[in-house]
């Protein structure tokens, strides 16, 4: 086998078979300093023809991780022992389906510089299923399986596994969920009768443990807790228990979620929304929406939390390729203090260094810039004003003069004279003039500070994260599990069985182009991507006085909304959706327009933006130092907005990367004609350390004897 130290020595293979594995491919062993691997290179579309053809490989079924390796955390948390005895069970299989420490694997990674292609790396250099002592654990090849039925149970990846629990767990009737779960069989083994009757009982069998599964594991929640954490290890980042020192905290994440974490978190968004919604919870939570802030703002943040009763509930969300609100972790605990928080938020992000070394959000983890969304805020108002005021045209009077209150943070107008001048106008609506004395008026200052100090969030970005608050809701807010409602435990079970398993059927609907009626209800989740399907024609501006707007509705066109106070965030619309205190997508569709034309404000995260830019470009007064950094920050910003508008609109990601600047690496990583420097080499035995010692102290006084010879 050949021997290569550089990607660009790898010939480029593309078999003609329609589905083809690693028998198929001539392999390259790939050098580098720490190890050797043997690779392959691939057209990059067809990826997913390798895939296939692997998990088609009858004596080695393996779809980047085996199923049955690396290793299996039961209750207790060791690792199962691979047997060789049958137990007196009713499966199939002679081993049960858990992990048996094989260490079969391998990696696809897409090259930065050549997008098109695909580098295959099997690690280990080994594609046989054994395990760390060199046996075969599993398989057919496994001498120690007992029974003939071991050759014969049909391969089920993690993929097939998840969409058949998934469906379950959403209600989807059996034989819709057995259908779909035989053609995923069918891809990696062919169809016959023996494997859809064993399909048909895997799915009835998985049905019955889904539907028989409770959260109550034991009467006590905390020892039920506990319990659960014992037995899902994977799926949890960080843990601690009650103590008379430290707080409740438990964080969990899945693989799948810690895969889209890495996948759509790096270098771009994460946003942190403490939410639960209802008072009659005990997780009940928050009216505030960030994004993940620096360590040093995350105490300021959490203090804006003001409906904190026992243990809230804060998700972080990663925005995917259609920008929709992912949950990639949750987190549950009534401790907002800083310590706390660093604790789980280090443990989150070195789980995630973990497997991908470069992972980093826009800066670093306690690095990265705040945005603060004004959702929470506007939701709440809106919700309370047509609550407590029956008449439509005060609702929307009210709505547009606290919207100008909070757009006049950066005019210098006098917030408490204001509210005053609100409340004398408005006197008669005193249900409504209670509420905002009692639960705003205090902290309006505190709020406005916030809102004029933190650049702000996007109306998309808001839309997205109400998409996933309505979903929660809809997820938890079962009246059937009132009795339940009181348990954390009830709680994690929702999360990770419901919720997940819906957010993943979405994903895997939109990346596959399967489950057509599903793809279409995600797409269409968000106010935001609703708002682009209503054309520009349907929609009519108030040029003259700019107080309304109107837009037709697409499924009755006898029917046309009103739009109020247009072009700002407060704008109030009559539909039912926005009557709720929603973002409905009107009142998004009327500012996207609004935005082209000069005479409407601009919205408030551009006037932000703006804020932001005017601040680092005012010269400071008699200070030079000042003006040089604010000088080196704003073209270091712009430089930044430079390459990431270059990579967005450009189509070859390769022509940009050849475009970047050389990166000079440290001295000591440099190379000498292709081959790193001797010095580098670590010294095998405590001889050969002391043996480098000597020489470097023998370097050091020829310097000095060179040195006094050339002063003398």
């Amino acid at each position: 086998m050949a021997v290569v130290e550089s990607i660009l020595d790898i010939p480029v293979q593309d078999p003609a078979e329609e589905e083809f594995c690693w028998a198929d491919l001539t392999w390259t062993k790939f050098r580098t300093s720490d190890r050797e691997d043997d690779v392959a290179l691939i057209p990059y579309e067809r990826v997913d023809a390798f895939i296939i053809g692997e998990c088609s490989n009858i004596e080695c079924p393996t779809r980047y991780w085996c199923s049955f390796g690396p290793e299996n955390y039961g209750e207790g948390g060791g690792i199962l022992p691979s047997r060789r005895y049958r137990l007196n069970t009713r499966n199939r299989a002679a081993r049960p389906q858990s992990m048996r420490g094989c260490k079969c694997h391998f990696v696809v990674k897409r090259l930065y510089a050549r997008p098109s292609l695909a580098l295959l790396v099997y690690n280990d250099n080994d594609r046989r299923h054994v395990n760390d002592s060199g046996f075969v654990c599993h398989g057919p090849l496994d001498r120690d399986a007992i029974g003939p039925g071991a050759k014969k149970i049909p391969y089920i990846c993690n993929e097939i596994q998840q969409q058949t629990m998934s469906m379950i767990y959403l209600g989807i009737p059996e034989e819709n969920v057995l259908e779909k779960h035989i053609e995923g069989i069918q891809r990696y083994c062919g169809s016959n009768a023996k494997v859809n009757s064993l399909a048909s009982q895997y799915v009835h069998k998985l049905g019955m443990i889904i539907r028989r599964s409770t959260h109550e594991l034991d009467l006590d929640d905390h020892a039920s807790i506990q319990m659960w954490v014992e037995r899902n290890r994977k799926s949890i980042f960080f843990y601690q228990d009650t103590s008379e020192a430290d707080s409740f905290i438990l964080g969990i994440q899945t693989e799948w979620q810690l895969q889209q974490m890495i996948r759509f978190g790096h270098r771009s968004l994460i946003a942190a929304d403490s939410t639960f919604g209802i008072k009659r919870l005990k997780a009940s939570t928050s009216l505030c929406t960030f994004f993940l802030a620096i360590e040093k703002l995350l105490e300021r943040i959490f203090m804006l939390l003001f409906v904190v009763l026992q243990y809230p509930l804060s998700t972080l969300l990663v925005f995917d390729s259609r920008q929709h609100a992912l949950p990639v972790a949750w987190v549950i605990t009534r401790s907002f203090a800083k310590l706390d928080v660093s604790k789980w938020m280090k443990a989150l992000f070195g789980r995630a260094r973990s497997v991908e070394p470069g992972w980093k959000v826009s800066g670093d983890i306690f690095g990265c810039p705040v945005l603060f969304s004004l959702w929470r805020v506007r939701r709440s108002w809106l919700r309370n004003i047509v609550r407590k005021c029956s008449n439509i045209e005060v609702q929307r009077e009210i709505f547009k003069r606290l919207g100008k209150i909070v757009y006049s943070i950066w005019g210098g107008v006098d917030t408490l004279a204001a509210l005053e001048e609100l409340a004398q106008d408005f006197v008669d609506q005193t249900a409504f003039m209670e509420y905002f004395k009692a639960s705003w008026v205090p902290k309006i200052e505190m709020w406005l500070s916030t809102i004029r100090t933190l650049p702000l969030a996007s109306q998309e970005a808001s839309g997205a994260i109400e998409a996933y608050h309505v979903k929660l809701k809809a997820k938890l807010f079962d009246d059937s599990h009132l009795g339940a409602l009181q348990r954390v435990d009830w709680l994690v079970h929702k999360l990770t069985t419901e919720l997940h398993s819906s957010y993943w059927l979405d994903r895997y609907a939109d990346e596959s182009d399967s489950f057509q009626n599903v793809k279409e209800e995600y797409i269409a989740s968000t106010s935001w991507h609703r708002a682009l399907q209503i054309p520009d024609s349907a929609v009519t501006l108030d040029d003259q006085e700019q107080l309304f707007a109107k837009v037709l509705s697409q499924k009755d066109s006898s029917l046309t909304r009103l739009v109020w106070n247009p072009g700002s965030e407060f704008a109030f619309c009559d539909c039912a959706w926005s009557i709720q205190g929603n973002l409905c997508k009107h009142v998004i569709k009327v500012n996207m327009l609004c935005a082209n034309h000069q005479s409407y404000q601009p919205s408030m995260s551009f006037q932000s933006f703006k804020e932001i830019l005017m601040n680092l470009w005012r010269k400071p007064m008699d200070d030079s130092v000042s003006l040089d950094l604010s000088v080196a920050w704003t073209h270091q910003m712009l430089d930044q907005l430079q390459k990431l508008v270059e990579i967005t609109g450009s189509s070859d990601i390769g022509t940009v990367v050849n475009n970047l600047p050389l990166k000079w690496v440290s001295k000591k990583g440099r190379t000498n004609v292709g081959k790193r420097s001797p010095t580098l080499a670590l010294p095998s035995s405590s001889k050969g350390m002391q043996t480098a010692a000597v020489r470097k102290k023998n370097r050091k006084r020829k310097r000095l004897s060179r040195l006094r010879y050339s002063m003398s």
